[in-house]
């Protein structure tokens, strides 16, 4: 692969503290063409990284090791960095739903999750992103 090919490729960062299902979403956005820069356990690593590396999509687990959750997590990255997020969680919980609304987020996929519906998802806040990216610049 060339280096121009290459450089165009969209990157994302994993914030999730299940290997497993980490993996399955490195695995998953790889086959999407995504360049996955990192997949990290805690919502401090993920800031950090997102800050340092500016990825192009943030897939954000809502209930992460440490002291700070996901959504907590999303805001402190959206006050730094303009990327799309996306929550993957396994709860759907009143509470839970009702906290992921009050934060910035352009996407929520529910554990288990099928490909279609990440490939979906990814897709509309990708383009949400844009648009609303292009709309800021004029």
């Amino acid at each position: 692969m060339n280096a121009e090919l290459m450089s165009s490729q969209p990157r994302a960062l994993i914030v999730e503290d299940e290997a497993l299902i980490a993996d399955e979403l490195a695995e998953r956005l790889a086959s999407l063409g995504f360049s996955v820069i990192a997949a990290v356990d805690s919502a401090e690593e993920g800031i950090a990284i997102a800050t340092r590396d500016r990825p192009d999509l943030v897939l954000m687990d809502i209930r992460l090791k440490g002291e700070k959750d996901g959504v907590e997590a999303a805001k402190e990255i959206r006050q730094q960095v303009d990327v799309p997020i996306v929550y993957v969680t396994a709860y759907s919980d009143r509470l839970t739903v009702e906290q992921a609304k009050r934060s910035e987020h352009d996407g929520y996929i529910l554990k288990p999750f099928q490909a279609r519906e990440l490939e979906s998802t990814v897709d509309v806040a990708m383009q949400r992103h844009a648009l609303r990216s292009k709309r800021n610049k004029q």
